[in-house]
């Protein structure tokens, strides 16, 4: 069964109102089987708009658990304590499972 995966691109504006956030995420995605593939780090633009400053990749164990873990209540309160602080585009994918090159 194929993972699933949030993309998301941030720009925190306010960095100690985001601590929460990120200091009560935690639980909420091990509830889910969750596990950050990519939290910020370095990147570079190579194409399109790369206009948010922080890029995050968490693994799912499938779609649906992804979609699950984000339209949870447990969830929808760390967006509504999240969203002063910062801007975000978030994208939830389904992984690919078929063959490969």
């Amino acid at each position: 069964m194929a993972k699933g995966y949030w993309i998301a691109r941030v720009d925190v504006t306010n960095p100690d109102g985001y601590k929460d956030y990120v200091a009560q995420n935690g639980p909420v995605f091990k509830k889910y089987g969750a596990r950050f593939l990519v939290r910020a780090g370095q990147f570079q633009p190579k194409e399109g708009t790369a206009h948010r400053s922080r890029n995050v990749v968490l693994e799912f164990p499938d779609y649906a658990t992804a979609l699950a873990c984000y339209e949870s209540p447990d969830y929808q309160r760390l967006v509504a304590l999240r969203a002063p602080y910062g801007v975000s585009d978030l994208v939830i994918v389904e992984g690919y499972d078929g063959p490969q090159p």
